[in-house]
């Protein structure tokens, strides 16, 4: 059974930070993305790694988010530091058997529910 469970949301004051996880189970990937969408909008690719361990961001987090994965685990984690409130969102992860453009949610085959990240002011 192919399943993608997301964890660690929550609400943090700007300026702190939170570690999202992503358990995949049920399938193997070329590479695992983070998405997020913020209420009213599409959802936008943040951040992906390949299973090589290559890794992508979008602009607006460099410097702040890390991607990392525990292969042993089958997890994906995005560490996010420095958070400010336009961070704020749902944040999905997603998985691909293929590659191509690591933003594009098209390019993603697997997609977890989702957790929520809420950044005060």
């Amino acid at each position: 059974q192919v399943q993608l469970v997301e964890s660690g949301g929550g609400s943090v004051q700007a300026g702190g930070s939170l570690r999202l996880s992503c358990v995949a189970s049920g399938f193997t990937y070329n590479r695992m993305g983070w998405f997020r969408q913020a209420p009213g909008k599409g959802r936008e690719g943040i951040a992906a790694i390949l299973a090589g361990a290559s890794t992508f961001y979008t602009d607006s987090v460099k410097g702040r988010f890390t991607i990392s994965q525990d292969n042993a685990k089958n997890t994906v984690y995005l560490q996010m530091t420095n958070l400010k409130p336009e961070d704020s969102g749902r944040y999905y992860c997603a998985a691909s058997r293929d590659y191509g453009s690591w933003y594009r949610e098209g390019n993603y085959h697997y997609w977890g529910q989702g957790t929520q990240v809420t950044v005060s002011s």
